[in-house]
């Protein structure tokens, strides 16, 4: 059940922006001191809640970031964390949720990719349609996307206010459309309805990353071709939706319906319209 409107407002009384940006620089100081991925591939042994191997480098980053979340704690918030390596933490209340992937793209972080980001979502209630803030650090660039509910969204420090409508080829179909979760398996089956769809792929390898492209339109959508988890979307979708874009679980009743949990629930897909998010929508995901 979502929080009343008092207690919202006394969630986002807390400094969760100072908060994800003190996490980015101890994940940065992880990176510089695991500086290849001869040190990046490293297993802890583990294997995290959210279900895969958990290296070295994603407990170092998760340490960072819940470094930050006791000290909000101390200060007198409370909520459950939820993270991809820890699984559930309580920290005072189950009312409001904090929703973690400490690197996603780790893929990417342990190759030497470009694109790995630390993504965190705060909500009052237990869906997608409940987060509140989201926060988007993309490693690569160097490029901070945040949002909060009714406030816009804004990518380092300056608002999306007038995001690009998207671009077609002059067949119809969308111009750039970004996919993840990109299993050569899953791509050959989703093969015809994306020749339908779009005249040109990227797959960036974070749907977190991913996503935010569709807020500024540096991508005309984006979709996932398997079932997505809350950590690798919760706060991407809410910097696409305050960026005024579209988002939608396609497995879900309600498009926002997806739980804030540790399962795959659904496919996601993100535009910068109905159209193009109805379009995006039909694509085959395993």
């Amino acid at each position: 059940m979502a929080t009343a409107p008092g207690a919202r407002g006394e969630l986002l009384s807390f400094d969760w922006l100072g908060a994800c940006q003190r996490a980015v620089e101890g994940l940065r100081e992880v990176l510089v001191e695991n500086p290849t991925s001869r040190e990046r591939v490293i297993e802890t042994g583990e294997r995290g809640e959210g279900g895969d191997q958990t290296l070295v480098i994603d407990a170092l980053a998760e340490d960072a970031v819940f470094a930050e979340l006791e000290r909000l704690h101390a200060g007198g918030a409370r909520f459950t964390a939820i993270s991809e390596e820890r699984g559930y933490v309580d920290f005072g209340s189950d009312e409001a949720l904090v929703v973690i992937d400490p690197i996603d793209g780790s893929m990417n972080a342990k190759r030497g990719l470009t694109h790995h980001a630390l993504s965190i979502a705060v909500a009052d209630g237990p869906t997608m349609a409940d987060v509140v803030f989201g926060y988007v650090y993309d490693l690569g660039p160097g490029e901070e996307w945040c949002a909060t509910r009714g406030r816009g969204a804004m990518l380092n420090g300056v608002a999306l206010a007038t995001a690009p409508p998207e671009r077609r080829k002059r067949d119809g179909r969308l111009e750039l459309v970004a996919i993840e979760s990109a299993d050569p398996r899953w791509l050959a089956a989703s093969s015809d309805a994306l020749v339908r769809v779009t005249g040109r792929l990227r797959a960036i390898g974070s749907i977190a990353v991913s996503m935010c492209q569709v807020a500024a339109t540096r991508v005309d959508g984006m979709a996932t071709l398997w079932k997505c988890r809350a950590v690798d979307a919760a706060a991407a979708q809410l910097v696409v939706r305050e960026s005024g874009g579209c988002v939608a679980f396609t497995a879900m009743e309600d498009p926002l319906g997806a739980p804030l949990d540790l399962e795959p629930r659904s496919p996601v897909v993100a535009a910068r319209t109905e159209r193009a998010l109805a379009e995006l929508a039909t694509l085959p995901a395993a």
